[in-house]
């Protein structure tokens, strides 16, 4: 009796085993996305790829929750773990990392003493979320970089989220690379510090929002 019992149980252990396994993402990160009731759709931010290969950052991200408001939608973004009473970059993109395809500048957020930072959009934050263009236009050249017309082209989604840091000082101060690109309204921000990396490229969290 004991050896049938301690069979079942190696069982049921090798089964649990598997299990788990298949439900963790091969890279050890969160991609669950959690739909509440009333329709919150809730998922984290992780350290961007290029914060990863920097090895900087190491503790910091975020938690976002998006809330359905009729014609729009209220996104609330909590970070954590950033560089202390510094100026973040909130863009929605159409890949979590480099090239980012399709970027859309969405707000600021500032840190406080302790790294801890907050910040709250509205727009359309779910499945309908794209970008069209359906020619070529002149566009305002406002800053150094501003491209005078658009480039054409049909229905982009963008369903990923990221934060890059406001200057490439900030980005320094995190042990980050001080490169300069283009993530800001001057486009002047350092690089990309947080992201929704996790998630697959053509399956970023905002998709799971109708």
């Amino acid at each position: 009796m004991k050896k049938k019992l301690a069979a079942a149980a190696s069982v049921l252990g090798l089964g649990v085993a598997i299990t788990m396994a298949a439900m963790s993402p091969s890279n050890g990160l969160s991609t669950t996305t959690h739909q509440a009731k009333g329709g919150d759709l809730k998922f984290s931010l992780q350290r961007s790829a290029g914060a990863q290969a920097a090895g900087c950052l190491d503790d910091a991200g975020a938690k976002v929750t998006i809330k359905p408001g009729g014609p729009v939608e209220h996104m609330t973004i909590k970070a954590h773990d950033l560089v202390p009473n510094s100026e973040y970059d909130v863009f929605i993109i159409q890949v979590p990392d480099a090239p980012f395809g399709l970027s859309w500048y969405q707000g600021d957020m500032e840190s406080d003493q302790y790294g801890n930072a907050t910040g709250k959009f509205v727009g359309r934050f779910n499945v309908e979320t794209f970008t069209v263009a359906p020619d070529v236009a002149q566009a305002p050249v406002v800053h150094e970089g501003d491209a005078s017309q658009n480039p054409k082209t049909a229905p982009v989604h963008q369903f990923h989220v990221g934060i890059w840091f406001g200057s490439p000082a900030t980005a320094a101060k995190a042990g980050c690379p001080s490169t300069v690109t283009p993530f800001n309204g001057d486009h002047t921000a350092g690089i990309q510090a947080l992201s929704t990396t996790q998630f697959d490229d053509l399956n970023g969290p905002l998709r799971q929002l109708d």
